[in-house]
């Protein structure tokens, strides 16, 4: 019950140019708790993050503006508690694995993915975890 309270309180902002895949993780996730947003482009998610609170951002990580790397590294310069996720095909990419080791990002999902496979309810929630512990932190001192 207390994780479900916290949870209302958050923001995931899901980002991919992909149409199709905004919608299944709109539909897969609709039973979650937590606020949902989603954005087709890095253009339009920075839309999102200038005009509400985001938490988590899960996005793609090839898209054409932008790579999801470098979106996280733009909102991270003004908001450096945001947690960032990447879904990627290409889990091999040096960079992507450097950027985990780094804990640049939180965690890197293989592409493709199926709800039930890979228990990406339970990923998202462990970000917002993650967002918790380290605002419990910061509030602190």
């Amino acid at each position: 019950m207390f994780w479900k309270k916290q949870a209302k309180k958050r923001t995931v902002l899901f980002v991919d140019d992909d149409v199709l895949i905004l919608q299944s993780l709109e539909r897969g996730l609709l039973d979650e708790s937590y606020n949902k947003l989603f954005a087709k482009s890095c253009k339009e998610a920075l839309e999102v993050i200038n005009r509400e609170e985001v938490h988590v951002i899960v996005t793609d990580m090839c898209m054409p503006e932008m790579t999801g790397l470098e979106l996280f590294r733009v909102v991270r310069k003004k908001y450096p508690g945001v947690i960032g996720m990447v879904l990627s095909g290409y889990g091999d990419d040096t960079g992507l694995q450097n950027a985990v080791e780094q804990k640049e990002i939180f965690k890197l999902i293989s592409k493709p993915w199926k709800f039930g496979e890979v228990d990406f309810e339970s990923l998202v929630r462990k970000a917002i975890d993650q967002y918790n512990l380290q605002f419990t932190r910061y509030s602190q001192h």
